[in-house]
């Protein structure tokens, strides 16, 4: 049987030409029958490749269609947020894990809006917290801290300002992840409580649809050195927290060698994303004042967004092939 490695390139390869071909035969035949409806002249292989590859550049590379604005962004309100001294902003701490801190946070924000029968515009959840390691080395106790943040606190800060945001016919943005969409090595605590806020979403999208609010899910990809969630400090100590209380036979099987090859990979995912978060700033604001937003916002490098479309739509066989 041939390596893994010689399987992925010749499975590369595979899907390259199988992709070229249908490019060079399948889509021409279609555009030439479009064409010929049309009463346009017959288009050839290299106009439609041509065509193919414009459209993809122009989906990745070029900025976001304009579909209007709920809010004047050059209004007064908006000039003054800028400045950073707006007399109408308010600022609450709390702890999404508890459901006194949340449920006063609710009331605080209650009191404080103009008119609360009018409800409130927007609530972005975006609070999270990360980790990584094996299952085995997982402990159970990590799994929870994890989703109590990133699902549970998602699911009970929306409930506790849904009415107000049912009034408002507003809008819901909940930061997930990538890892909301496919899964990868050393990274099932994340995994686990983003597929949860994506399904989350999704349920309230559907409810909410005949109340008129919207509901976004934005899905960044690799920021952890514009975040700083997992940095260098912290990925040695909970690495050698995983190996210090993982289980005798667990070491063993595992080995030291392979184990610290894992943290490599994940110490150079984190040193490799994006420095940069604006996009991801810039989609949760596209979320809330576009009138007719997106149900996914993906601010991701282009590799991260062919790799999420492959692991999503190809055949687990052939997905895991090339990226496990």
């Amino acid at each position: 049987m041939a390596p893994l490695p010689t399987l992925r390139v010749w499975l590369l390869f595979s899907l390259s030409a199988f992709v070229t071909v249908s490019l060079g035969f399948g889509l021409p035949a279609l555009l030439n029958a479009a064409t010929g409806i049309l009463g346009v002249r017959e288009a050839s292989v290299t106009e439609c490749v041509v065509v193919c590859y414009l459209l993809f550049v122009l989906y990745i590379a070029t900025p976001r269609i304009p579909r209007g604005l709920v809010e004047d962004k050059s209004g007064e309100g908006a000039k003054v947020l800028e400045e950073f001294h707006s007399e109408r902003m308010k600022v609450v701490q709390l702890d999404v894990c508890s459901d006194e801190q949340v449920n006063r946070a609710a009331w605080f924000v209650r009191d404080n809006l103009e008119d609360s029968e009018r409800g409130l515009w927007a609530l972005v959840n975006n609070a999270g917290v990360s980790t990584f390691g094996g299952v085995e080395f997982t402990s159970m106790d990590a799994y929870k801290e994890v989703s109590e943040v990133n699902l549970w606190g998602t699911i009970r800060v929306t409930k506790a300002l849904l009415p107000l945001i049912r009034r408002a016919k507003g809008r819901v943005v909940n930061v997930s992840d990538l890892y909301g969409r496919m899964g990868n090595n050393a990274q099932s605590p994340v995994c686990v409580s983003k597929y949860g806020v994506e399904a989350f979403s999704d349920c309230l999208r559907y409810e909410m649809k005949s109340w008129g609010v919207k509901v976004s899910v934005v899905e960044p990809g690799n920021f952890a050195a514009a975040t700083g969630i997992l940095s260098r400090d912290v990925l040695a100590s909970t690495a050698n927290k995983l190996w210090a209380e993982a289980p005798p036979d667990v070491r063993e099987d595992y080995g030291k060698a392979r184990f610290e090859q894992i943290t490599a990979l994940m110490r150079s995912l984190c040193n490799s994303g994006q420095k940069d978060a604006s996009p991801v700033l810039d989609d949760i604001t596209d979320a809330i004042v576009s009138k007719c937003p997106y149900t996914r916002y993906n601010p991701m490098e282009p590799h991260w967004w062919i790799r999420v479309q492959l692991m999503t739509h190809l055949p687990s066989a052939l997905s895991d092939l090339l990226y496990f």
